[in-house]
């Protein structure tokens, strides 16, 4: 069936260029169309070919880039279904690479495109959608407690590690934005369990920037009890701030699994004390990590993740500063700057993948 896509696709471009190139302006813009669609044919460019037919299966997706996709819903401990997918290599995982996704976010639509690209080079890659975002249950992305939150991701997360098949298998997280403190917080409670961690723009410390005021966050917490659900806290638009591509904001306006109106009082507070009491741990965080962030980043300051690389007791650590880039790293960017985030990602996994000890003998040793 795949085939039969790839054929259908692949004609459509033929014809479609093959249209622009007879009715070009001139020879030169012809030379240079007829040399864009030999390089695309020769690098067999699929997931560039579903963004240009406005395609977004998943499943789909994955089968042709030579990946295995599947979903599943678990129930957390509060009886609510949560919604989890996982990208699988065709052969045997380099590692476990484990999604947390941002504030408002899902894994399965937004994320294949991080999913698809780690597994084609050799990870297992797991995501699970937050109590109320994407797919799963529960009222939309509304967070009572932070700490819930990380509960479902940390036991999700333990059933797969603890599979026969992974149990020997290094674990690292991945998390974007809001999911960098996720990340941040679900080592403090494990921390021997993680075998290092991707931060991309994370939520980690308020920025002096934009830090309420201690009355205002006194106000608000004297009423959180009595409107915790209420869409109240004002903010700017996101989405325009964070993709800089056109073509990729307006397709994340299209997604309506991805949460777009005011945050709930409840949340925007416990977002606000989670990030204040990551900035007073900073120094807490030991784990090998990789932090990047957009120097343009106007919705978490790149001073942040100077900070954690600054303050962090981890004596390995790795910091990125993209010149020019905005928050959404992964998935706002030009094609080419979205390419060469991932390849600095990928290098740094493979560089903390490739030892040929067992997890559980180079933790043993660390623990003596």
């Amino acid at each position: 069936m795949a085939y039969v896509y790839v054929q259908l696709l692949v004609w459509y471009l033929m014809f479609t260029c093959s249209k622009t190139i007879g009715h070009g302006s001139g020879v030169a813009q012809r030379k240079q169309e007829e040399a864009n669609v030999t390089l695309f044919l020769h690098n067999h460019n699929l997931s560039f070919l579903f963004s240009l037919l406005w395609l977004s299966n998943s499943s789909l997706l994955a089968t042709l880039m030579e990946v295995k996709y599947q979903e599943e819903y678990i129930r957390n401990s509060r009886g609510v279904n949560l919604f989890t997918c996982r990208w699988l290599p065709v052969s045997s995982p380099k590692a476990l690479v484990f999604l947390c996704h941002g504030y408002g976010m899902e894994c399965g639509d937004f994320m294949k495109g991080c999913g698809t690209k780690l597994a084609s080079h050799g990870y297992a890659v797991f995501g699970i959608d937050y109590e109320g975002h994407g797919r799963s249950m529960g009222a939309r992305c509304y967070i009572n407690k932070f700490d819930d939150l990380v509960a479902d991701c940390c036991t999700y997360f333990n059933s797969i590690s603890e599979k026969e098949e992974y149990r020997k298998k290094k674990r690292f997280l991945y998390g974007e934005s809001m999911g960098g403190a996720v990340a941040l917080v679900a080592h403090r409670k494990e921390a021997h369990f993680w075998d290092g961690a991707v931060l991309v723009a994370p939520m980690c410390k308020i920025s002096e920037k934009v830090k309420p005021h201690r009355v205002v966050i006194s106000i608000l917490t004297k009423v959180e009890d009595v409107i915790p659900r209420w869409k109240i806290v004002p903010t700017t638009d996101v989405i325009d701030s964070a993709f800089k591509d056109p073509v990729k904001r307006e397709k994340i306006r299209g997604n309506k699994l991805i949460y777009q109106q005011k945050p709930r009082l409840k949340t925007a507070l416990e977002l606000l004390r989670t990030s204040m009491a990551l900035e007073q741990s900073l120094n807490q965080v030991r784990l090998p990590f990789l932090v990047l962030h957009g120097e343009a980043d106007s919705v978490t300051d790149p001073e942040v993740s100077k900070a954690l690389y600054n303050e962090a007791s981890s004596k390995d650590k790795s910091i990125k500063i993209y010149p020019g880039m905005c928050h959404a790293l992964t998935a706002g960017e030009t094609d080419q700057n979205i390419n060469i985030v991932f390849a600095d990602i990928i290098s740094w996994l493979d560089a903390r993948s490739s030892s040929s000890h067992a997890r559980h003998l180079l933790h043993h040793h660390s623990a003596m």
